[in-house]
């Protein structure tokens, strides 16, 4: 095997990536070592491409980046008994101790000491990958390496849609990238009564129609909270999912939440913002759930059983598959707002 792999590095406090040669890894005694075949862009990537303030404050270069990733066992530690050479996996972002108070008691995504695959700790995007077995999620081998690394997303909508009741539901999404997307197919199968998704372009605003979405809303063009209350008249919705990690969005969605709804915050905001806590959380009394990452493992179960039985399809959201050595293009696809997922193909 060879000893030096490509890698995308964010090498410097700075904008930007680079890619360049690093030292194939080796693997412990508990860990094993994979040959990516494909990686998908996460939107927490751009955020790391940006060097915005919340990357300055969180990941320390140098360091390989990526976190979600699709690929084959080559190589395994002598104590690692789940796993066999030739296995298809993909891995948990969240690199959890297994020993805190948090781990202990069933909330392990929130674990005190967690690790972040390609934000603390090195990353995916590279031709090969250590993967602790504790961490590693064995595939189905009759679903395609693309697909497969696109499924982390998927795990984030799940969690975030059913982090409360859905069916008879009228829910409101806002952000309509690819997890804003999966969330609107998951709402719809789910029996939710009414799905209004909201974004700045029409081309996501297309796909989340596409997947389930009863109405879109383009924020730039129509006043958000009163379209939305037309929608639901003049009550609100009973659910808002906040994907966008905008302050405006969140205003917004606070503002088309009847009294006593539901919220459910996943998007990461690039710095700090006011909110109106007296009207909106104190008088208006929301449940308010933040979400982070996804549940283990019930998440992953869930995501798996929605792929297997064809009630979400996962290449309707890859809308780009580029050259590992591209990489660049597809960050700069990403940052344009014009895809759904983009998925690097090693």
């Amino acid at each position: 095997m060879a000893e030096k792999m490509r890698a995308i590095f964010k090498e410097k406090p700075a904008p930007g990536l680079v890619m360049k040669q690093a030292d194939v890894p080796t693997p412990g005694p508990r860990d094993v070592l994979v040959k990516i075949l494909a990686a998908s862009i996460c939107g927490t990537d751009v955020h790391i491409y940006d060097w915005d303030e919340w990357s300055q404050k969180r990941v320390p270069p140098p360091i390989i980046i990526g976190h979600e990733f699709c690929g084959k066992v080559i190589e395994k530690g002598r104590d690692v008994t789940s796993l066999e050479i030739g296995d298809l996996i993909s891995g948990e972002t969240h690199l959890y101790c297994g020993l805190c108070y948090q781990c202990r008691t069933g909330d392990a995504h929130i674990c005190k000491n967690v690790k972040l695959r390609g934000v603390d700790t090195t990353g995916c995007f590279s031709d090969y990958h250590v993967v602790p077995e504790n961490t590693a999620w064995k595939n189905d081998p009759k679903i395609s390496p693309e697909v497969l690394s696109a499924q982390e997303p998927l795990g984030n909508a799940v969690f975030t849609v059913f982090s409360g009741e859905v069916a008879g539901k009228t829910i409101l999404i806002m952000g309509c990238g690819p997890i804003g997307v999966c969330a609107a197919a998951l709402c719809h199968q789910a029996g939710a009564e009414k799905v209004i998704s909201v974004d700045l372009k029409e081309f996501r605003l297309k796909m989340a129609k596409e997947m389930g979405a009863d109405v879109v809303l383009n924020a730039g063009e129509e006043d958000v909270v009163k379209r939305v209350m037309n929608e639901t008249d003049g009550e609100g919705v009973d659910v808002f999912l906040e994907m966008a990690g905008s302050p405006k969005a969140f205003k917004q969605g606070m503002d088309s939440l009847k009294p006593g709804g539901r919220v459910s915050l996943l998007g990461i905001y690039k710095k700090p913002f006011e909110v109106d806590v007296t009207n909106d959380i104190v008088f208006k009394a929301p449940v308010i759930h933040g979400i982070n990452g996804r549940k283990l493992w019930d998440t992953w179960y869930k995501a798996r059983a929605f792929m297997r039985s064809g009630r979400i399809d996962l290449n309707k959201i890859i809308t780009h598959r580029i050259k590992f050595d591209d990489f660049e293009k597809g960050f700069q696809i990403m940052k344009s707002g014009e895809c759904g997922k983009v998925v690097m193909k090693l």
